[in-house]
Order: C-alpha cells, then sequence, then structure tokens
C-alpha cells in the first residue's frame, strides 16, 4: 500500500494527535477514501516509525477489584509491611498498634486459590494468606515461625476478610 505525502502526513499527525489504530483507519476511509485493514494500518504505522500513545488510564468506579480495600484508620506513626517485593497491583499496607491491616491482591496467581493477599497482625507479625477453592482461608507465609493470632486478631483478620471478599463478590 502506497500513500500520498498528504495522506502520509495526515496518518502522521493523527499519531501525534493520539489516535489509536482504529480510528486512523476510519479516518484514511472518510478522509481519503482508502480502505485497509487494522493490520494494514498497523503495519504503516510501523512503516512510518511512530509511536502509538498510550490512551490515558480510566478509573472503572463499578469495578471493585481496583478499589482500594478499606482499612481501620491508623495514626499517623506508621510503619510499612515487610515485604518480598513481588507486590503487582497492591500498595504497601501499614500497621498501627492493636489493629489488624487486612490486604486483598488484585491479581491471584497462586494455583488452587481464588483469593490472597497479606495481612499484618496486632503485634506486627505478617503473613500472606489464601482462600483456596473450596472456600477454607489458610496462610502461606509468616514472618515468626509457629506463630498463632491473638484471639481478638484471629477474629479481626476473618471479619475484615469476609468483609473485603463480599465487597469484590468472592
Amino acid at each position: 500500500m502506497s500513500l500520498t505525502p498528504e495522506q502520509t502526513a495526515a496518518v502522521s499527525s493523527w499519531v501525534v494527535a493520539g489516535d489509536n489504530l482504529s480510528a486512523i483507519q476510519k479516518k484514511l476511509r472518510e478522509q481519503f477514501n482508502v480502505t485497509v485493514t487494522y493490520m494494514d494500518v498497523r503495519f504503516l504505522v510501523d512503516d512510518l516509525n511512530l509511536q502509538l500513545k498510550d490512551p490515558p488510564k480510566k478509573v472503572d468506579a463499578s469495578d471493585v477489584s481496583k478499589a482500594q480495600p478499606k482499612t481501620a484508620p491508623a495514626p499517623a506513626a506508621q510503619a510499612p509491611v515487610p515485604g518480598d517485593g513481588d507486590d503487582l497491583a497492591d500498595e504497601a499496607a501499614t500497621a498501627s498498634p492493636g489493629s489488624v491491616i487486612l490486604d486483598v491482591d488484585s491479581v491471584t496467581l497462586i494455583p488452587g486459590a481464588i483469593a490472597s493477599g497479606k495481612v499484618t497482625f496486632s503485634d506486627g507479625v505478617t503473613g500472606k494468606w489464601i482462600i483456596d477453592h473450596q472456600g477454607r482461608p489458610g496462610f502461606t507465609e509468616i514472618s515468626q515461625p509457629g506463630y498463632r493470632p491473638n484471639p481478638q486478631d484471629a477474629q479481626a483478620f476473618m471479619r475484615q476478610l469476609e468483609a473485603e471478599l463480599q465487597r469484590r463478590g468472592l
């Protein structure tokens, strides 16, 4: 496919303006009566050494999986949760004395798990939790071997976990 210099300049200006491949394909058809496939437009943009712009990310308010988990309010002095550094979409959770902080992973990559996340108990012990395909909660990692949370922390963890999973529709 060969375009005239005028058409090539128009395509370049459309890419610079932020148009996507579909919009360019449509404009070529409407303005220059040039019918091309989507793939041809892709090749044309590559041949012209043009770089498509990424569209701005829109926040979908109806998608609860992207919402920030609700946590108990914490005082100004907060300590970050030690992590393994492989958080995909999670922000570092913070804990304050006397509270249990629950964080739900936005993507669960553990085979057999329907949900996963992190928890920080009131005494600062951290762990990673999962819910298996039968709905059973469990821990995969705990920062203190053999640790058992106190009854208040265990109840707070289960309440927060249940509420967060219900909010996410799991």
